[in-house]
């Protein structure tokens, strides 16, 4: 087996039972809940299938809302992101990225916290947009999404420059 496959099913697995087991429980001041899934997402290798990554996308959302008991909003927040992921990734790296040789653990600590935080952000404002589904609450839903946003950008970055591969 391939080792970047091998890497990418024991990541998929090892961020579903991170976000099951452990941040599901955190429910801080009733707004900050933590995605640490969305790891896999954001680290998918860039030149990969992109079909197969939207269907892993899905499932992993899915997975997730199975154990949130969600009804698909992970799901489509999921989807979005992978679908979204290219501009994102255009945006934070440029060059790097259009000539399709980025790796993530090589790259400047300034675009990853950009490319991170965007996707995070846009993944938030997607869930809560979708857990809420109510324009009249739009205050709730911006500060729900603005305090989990900061809070699983930092929990993220710290996860993934721990397990950063050393050049």
């Amino acid at each position: 087996m391939n080792n970047s496959i091998t890497s990418n099913i024991i990541r998929f697995i090892v961020l579903l039972l991170v976000q099951v087991i452990i941040c599901n429980n955190i429910n801080f001041l009733g707004y900050i809940n933590p995605y640490v899934y969305v790891i896999f997402i954001l680290l998918f290798p860039v030149n990969n299938n992109r079909l197969l990554f939207l269907i892993l996308a899905f499932n992993l959302g899915l997975l997730v809302d199975m154990f949130l008991d969600s009804g698909g909003v992970h799901a489509g927040a999921s989807i979005c992101l992978a679908y979204a992921r290219p501009l994102f990734l255009k945006y934070a790296f440029g060059t790097m990225y259009d000539h399709q040789n980025l790796k993530f653990g090589h790259t400047d600590i300034g675009a990853l916290i950009m490319y991170v935080s965007g996707c995070i952000i846009f993944h938030h404002l997607i869930v809560y947009y979708l857990e809420i589904f109510n324009i009249s609450q739009i205050i709730l839903l911006l500060k729900k999404a603005l305090f989990s946003s900061i809070f699983t950008v930092i929990l993220c970055l710290l996860l993934i420059l721990l397990f950063k591969t050393r050049k």
